[in-house]
C-alpha cells in the first residue's frame, strides 16, 4: 500500500501550528483544575458508596 505525502504548503503548515508555545497555567486555572480533580474524586467515591449500599440492600432482600 503507497502512503501519500503530504505537500509543502501543508508540511509548512503543519510545522508552524506545532510551534505554538505553551504559556504557563497561572494561579487561578491550576486552583480550578484542583478543583475539578478533586470534585470528580468526591463524585467517584460518592457513586461507590452508593452502588455499595445499593448491593447491601440487594443481597438482604
Amino acid at each position: 500500500m503507497r502512503r501519500h505525502s503530504q505537500s509543502r504548503a501543508a508540511t509548512e503548515a503543519n510545522k508552524l501550528f506545532k510551534q505554538t508555545a505553551t504559556k504557563p497555567a497561572t494561579d487561578y486555572e491550576k486552583a480550578e483544575r484542583v478543583f475539578h480533580d478533586n470534585r470528580e474524586r468526591l463524585k467517584a467515591e460518592r457513586l461507590a458508596r452508593e452502588a455499595e449500599r445499593r448491593d447491601r440492600s440487594e443481597r438482604t432482600s
